[in-house]
C-alpha cells in the first residue's frame, strides 16, 4: 500500500482500514509511569474530538476554513504530560492545523524566536515552565488568553489558565465539528509539525513535516521490524516513553508508530534510573526505545539494575547519536537476555531511514534501509561509490523526506538536492555500507561533514554558541567545536580570542563569566561542559570560515597524549 497522501495522521493512525493493528487486539495507547492513570483508544479519541470543539470555538477556527498557516500552536511541556501530547496534536489537526513543538530546556528567547518564526497562535505549555512561556508569549504577540496549561502530577496550576482538561470539559457542550474535506494530494503538501532543526549547518530552522511524511515512516518502520517481531511471536508490545515528545525520534517513532501497532506507552516525566527499573519491573516493560547515555548509565550501576526484575525486555533500541560499538559489545555481556539494535535518521526524512530488525542484528552498525528509501554515497568528487566499506557522503530518498525549511529556501536549496533519480536530501554524514551474516546491506554512518554538535540527542550548532559569546565584552573572537564527553556523547567546548577590555584579567575570572553569559541564556544542554580556553588567534580560511578541523585535530592529540578513548 503507498501511503496515502489525502488524509490527515489522526485518520490513517485512528482508522483499520489503513491497516492498523484492531484496536480489540491493542493495549492503551498512554499511560503515566507515575500514576498508572491512563486511556482507552476510545478515550483518546474523545479527547481529541472534544479539544477541537473547543479550540474551534475560542480560535474561531474550522477544519475547511483559512489556511494551516493561520492554526499554528506551540507546544512547550515537560514529558510529564505526554499521555496527552499525542492527542493534543491530533486535535488541532483535526482543524487542518499545525504544531510546532519546542524543547522543554529552552529558554524564554530560544521559545520567542521558534514562537515568531513559524508564526504561532496559541501555546501549549505547563506550570513549571508558564513564567519562560509567558515571556516567549507575550514577545511574540500571543495573548494570555490563547495560553492554556496541561497540568502535571505536583506542579500547582495557576487558575489564570484555562488547562488542556477544562478545554475538553468545554467541548462537550459543543456541536460537532463537520469532517475534514481534504483534496488530492493535500496530506503530501501540508505540513503536520513544524519541528526545529539546526540542517547541516546554521542556526536552528522550521522543518516542514507533511501528513504523508509522517505516514509513510510510520509504514515504513513497521514493515520493516515486522519480520523480527513475527519471529519473536510479537504482536503488540509494552514500551517505555521517556525520551521527550518534542523530539521527532519520540515524536514518530514512539508515539505515531506505537499507536498505529498498538503497542502501549508507559510515560515516565524524566530519566531517573531507579524510576526507569521500577517501570521495568511493575509495567513488564518488553521494548525500551533509548539514547546512548542512558545505555551507559544502566552499564555503570549494575549492583541497582541487579535488585529490579528486568526479564522482561526483550529489545533496547537506541538512535538520536550514535552508539559505540564497545558499548554494544558491553551491553550484550552485561544483559545477554536483551537485543541492542540502532536507528538513523534526522528531522528532515522525519525520521528513519536506517534501522536494525531484531532478526539481523550487526554490531556498530545502523541497520538497514526502510522499505521505499533510496541511499547513495558520493566521494570528494562528487562521484557515487558503489564498493563496500568504502566511506562517502550520505544521500538519501524516501517518501518520509520533508518538504524543506519553512521561510528558508537557501537552506532548503542546500539540503534537498536534484538529479536525474529525482530529489535527495543531503545528511552532510558520511556512512559505508557493511553486508551482514544474513546478506543484508547495513549502513554505519561513520564521522560527520556537518559541524553539529550531537549531546544527549540534541542538536547544537556551533555558529549560534559563536555568535553568542561574541555579544560578550570580554570575547574578541571565538570558535565552538564538539569533544567527546563519556555521558553525553559530546558536549561544547569554546576556543577564546580575549577582547582587550579582558587580556589583563585572569582567565579563571574570564572564563566563569562567559560560562555564565551561555548558563543564563541557553538551554543546559548548550552550555559549556567541555570548557574554555583561551588563544591568540582563531584559524581561518581566506573567506573568513572557521577552520574548526584545526581544533578538533588539535583536541584528539591533547586526548591522545592523556591516553583517553577517542
Amino acid at each position: 500500500m503507498d501511503p496515502p497522501d489525502s488524509i490527515p495522521i489522526h485518520e490513517f493512525v485512528g482508522d483499520e482500514r489503513y491497516a492498523r493493528q484492531p484496536f480489540n487486539r491493542s493495549q492503551n495507547p498512554f499511560t503515566c509511569g507515575l500514576t498508572g492513570k491512563t486511556f482507552t483508544h476510545a478515550e483518546f479519541h474523545e479527547r481529541q474530538e472534544l479539544l477541537a470543539r473547543s479550540l474551534s470555538k475560542r480560535m474561531g477556527w474550522r477544519p475547511n476554513e483559512d489556511t494551516p498557516w493561520d492554526k499554528v500552536v506551540g507546544l512547550y511541556s515537560l514529558n510529564t504530560v505526554k499521555i496527552d501530547f499525542l492527542m493534543f496534536t491530533y486535535a488541532v489537526h483535526r482543524l487542518s492545523g499545525i504544531v510546532t513543538p519546542a524543547n522543554a530546556m529552552y529558554s524564554a528567547g530560544e521559545l520567542e524566536h521558534q514562537l515568531r518564526s513559524s508564526g504561532s497562535k496559541a501555546l501549549f505549555t505547563c506550570p513549571s515552565l508558564l513564567e519562560n512561556a509567558l515571556k516567549a508569549a507575550r514577545a511574540s504577540n500571543i495573548p494570555d488568553d490563547r495560553v492554556f496549561l496541561l497540568e502535571v502530577p505536583g506542579q500547582n496550576r495557576d487558575r489564570r489558565f484555562k488547562t488542556i482538561d477544562d478545554l475538553i470539559a468545554e467541548g462537550r457542550s459543543i456541536p460537532e465539528l463537520e469532517p475534514p474535506k481534504w483534496t488530492k494530494g493535500q496530506g503530501a503538501r501540508q505540513p503536520a509539525y513544524l519541528c526545529y532543526s539546526s540542517g547541516t549547518s546554521g542556526l536552528p530552522k522550521a522543518v516542514m513535516i507533511s501528513h504523508r511524511n509522517i505516514i509513510a515512516n510510520i509504514m515504513q518502520i513497521c514493515w520493516h521490524e515486522e519480520t523480527g517481531r513475527r519471529q519473536k511471536g510479537v504482536e503488540t508490545q509494552t514500551c517505555i516513553g521517556l525520551l521527550p515528545m518534542s523530539h521527532i525520534y519520540a515524536l514518530v517513532v514512539i508515539a505515531n508508530a506505537g499507536v498505529y501497532r498498538g503497542d502501549g506507552v508507559i510515560v515516565l516525566p524524566r530519566f531517573e534510573l531507579k524510576t526507569l527499573l521500577e517501570s521495568i519491573q511493575k509495567f513488564k516493560i518488553e521494548l525500551m526505545h533509548l539514547v546512548p547515555p542512558i545505555i551507559i548509565q544502566l552499564l555503570r550501576n549494575p549492583e541497582l539494575c541487579a535488585k529490579y526484575d528486568l526479564s522482561s525486555v526483550r529489545h533496547i533500541f537506541t538512535g538520536a547519536a550514535p552508539l559505540g560499538a564497545e558499548t554494544h559489545e558491553d551491553m550484550r555481556k552485561a544483559f545477554p537476555s536483551i537485543t541492542v539494535g540502532q536507528g538513523y535518521g534526522l528531522t528532515e526524512t522525519s525520521t528513519v531511514v536506517f534501522c536494525t530488525g531484531e532478526n539481523d542484528i550487526m554490531i556498530g552498525s545502523s541497520g538497514s534501509l526502510v522499505p521505499a528509501t533510496r541511499a547513495k554515497l558520493l566521494d570528494e568528487e562528487g562521484r557515487e561509490i558503489t564498493e563496500y566499506y568504502k566511506r562517502g557522503e550520505l544521500l538519501l530518498q524516501s517518501p518520509s523526506v520533508t518538504l524543506g525549511y519553512l521561510h528558508n529556501e537557501r537552506a532548503t536549496a542546500e539540503a534537498f538536492v536534484w538529479d536525474e533519480d529525482g530529489r535527495w536530501m543531503r545528511t552532510g554524514d558520511v556512512a559505508e555500507v557493511w553486508v551482514s551474516e544474513a546478506g543484508n546491506e547495513h549502513f554505519a554512518v561513520v564521522d560527520r561533514l556537518k559541524e553539529l554538535i550531537k549531546t544527549k540527542g540534541h542538536q547544537v550548532a556551533p555558529a549560534e554558541l559563536e555568535a553568542h559569546l561574541l555579544a560578550h565584552p570580554a570575547v574578541n573572537d571565538c570558535a565552538v567545536i564538539p569533544v567527546p564527553d563519556e555521558r553525553a556523547g559530546e558536549v561544547p567546548k569554546a576556543f577564546v580570542v580575549k577582547s582587550a577590555a579582558a587580556a589583563g584579567r585572569s582567565d579563571e575570572e574570564v572564563t566563569r563569566e562567559i560560562c555564565k553569559h551561555v548558563e543564563d541564556h541557553k538551554a543546559r544542554y548548550k552550555w559549556l561542559q567541555g570548557g574554555v580556553e583561551f588563544i591568540d588567534v582563531i584559524p581561518k580560511s581566506p573567506s573568513g570560515k572557521i577552520l574548526r578541523r584545526i581544533f578538533k585535530d588539535k583536541e584528539k592529540e591533547v586526548r591522545r597524549a592523556k591516553g583517553a578513548k577517542l
